[in-house]
């Protein structure tokens, strides 16, 4: 069986090798596509052809993916957790140090001096004094979201000599093996921010985030006290953090995100959305977002999505397989099966799977073939959204 995958960016070439030309048709045109493969596109005013089962961001954020209404039929977003990771946090750690010793104020200083060298020796000794920063061994870093990226970030911080604070109420098993054992847990958002000098979020847009960083959390931090950004704008109140730093009661906020408010004031650095933006980032997201695609076209696992349950079931010998997207309700394995029992179709394995308001079904059935009717019998069960026969 071959696959079309429509590509709406540059993907690394990387990414797109991970596709075999024999199984595989990949472009930026083409009709009736498998699947999509998307970086910074914007798909919510899109028409996503009705033959698409599944939709692979390169990067971590899908806020650019219309996410609740692919679920609704039953298709899966796949994104690329972690393969930015190491980009990001190098960003993070530069911005620190950015903050700390004031080195964007001090370059355009530098850049704007005037005159002979004797004189811009004279201006610079003179200078210098408005930009006497401080070290960060000792300083504390509160890090929100220990995910891929937040545990880097609090691993490198704590290896730089800083005391390190970190909030994550759902942090997985997993990342939480990873974390240093040198990083301390806060109590709440509020018991972070009161007791860090610096803060970086690392957490997804959402309503439970969005205007985290707020007046409020800003009021409780030390004086002269600095906000990173390299997750979403929305996650900080803007005009809230402006207030805090012409108050001069925050000394900095350095984000990716830049708006006309913050662009030019000159207590914030902001960059032009570079957090992933590195060669090395771009191909591991590519790599990840092909494999993970490949899997669940050609197996029906589920990986690193965002919408469905994790679901990766071993092949059966000798058997054929089905997934089945449905919504969450009582007693659909159960009418699933039955279909399978009334056609004399026996299951070898089954994995099922839920996450919220949708779950997943993998079930290996003896045999070469699934009927036809069968499959069309499974898809008029009310609340099934998608049957596949691999």
């Amino acid at each position: 069986m071959s696959y079309k995958i429509l590509t709406l960016n540059n993907i690394s070439v990387r990414g797109l090798e991970r596709l075999p030309r024999d199984k595989y048709e990949v472009a930026s045109e083409i009709g009736h596509p498998d699947a999509v493969m998307v970086r910074s596109a914007d798909m919510h005013s899109m028409e996503i052809p009705s033959s698409v089962i599944a939709i692979g961001r390169a990067g971590a954020g899908t806020n650019n993916i219309p996410v609740a209404k692919l679920s609704k039929r039953g298709v899966p977003v796949f994104n690329a957790p972690g393969a930015n990771a190491n980009a990001v946090k190098e960003l993070v750690i530069a911005g620190m140090f950015l903050a700390a010793r004031n080195i964007c104020q001090a370059w355009g200083y530098t850049r704007g001096l005037q005159g002979d060298d004797h004189a811009l020796e004279e201006a610079v000794e003179k200078g210098k004094k408005k930009y006497v920063g401080y070290e960060l061994p000792g300083r504390t870093l509160g890090v929100v979201g220990l995910g891929a990226i937040g545990v880097e970030v609090a691993n490198a911080a704590h290896l730089l000599g800083m005391k390190v604070l970190g909030f994550d109420p759902a942090i997985t098993v997993q990342r939480a093996w990873q974390l240093s054992s040198g990083v301390e847990q806060a109590l709440s958002l509020d018991d972070l921010f009161a007791r860090c000098d610096m803060v970086t979020v690392h957490v997804p847009l959402m309503d439970a985030t969005k205007g985290m960083v707020n007046a409020a959390r800003l009021k409780l931090m030390r004086k002269g006290s600095v906000i990173l950004n390299f997750s979403r704008a929305g996650i900080v109140d803007e005009a809230a953090m402006i207030a805090a730093l012409d108050g001069g009661h925050m000394g900095a906020y350095v984000c990716d995100f830049p708006t006309n408010a913050v662009k030019d004031h000159p207590k914030i650095i902001a960059l032009p959305h570079l957090g992933a933006s590195t060669h090395e980032a771009e191909e591991n997201c590519a790599i990840m977002v092909a494999d993970t695609l490949r899997e669940f076209l050609e197996h029906g696992n589920v990986r690193n999505a965002v919408n469905f349950p994790e679901a990766v079931l071993p092949r059966t010998q000798n058997s054929v397989r089905l997934a089945i997207a449905n919504e969450n309700v009582p007693n659909m394995v159960g009418q699933i099966s039955s279909a399978l029992a009334s056609a004399s179709l026996n299951i070898a394995d089954l994995l099922n799977k839920s996450r919220g308001d949708l779950a997943y079904s993998l079930m290996d059935v003896d045999g070469a073939s699934i009927p036809e009717s069968v499959v069309q019998q499974l898809r008029a069960i009310p609340g099934v959204l998608s049957v596949r026969v691999l």
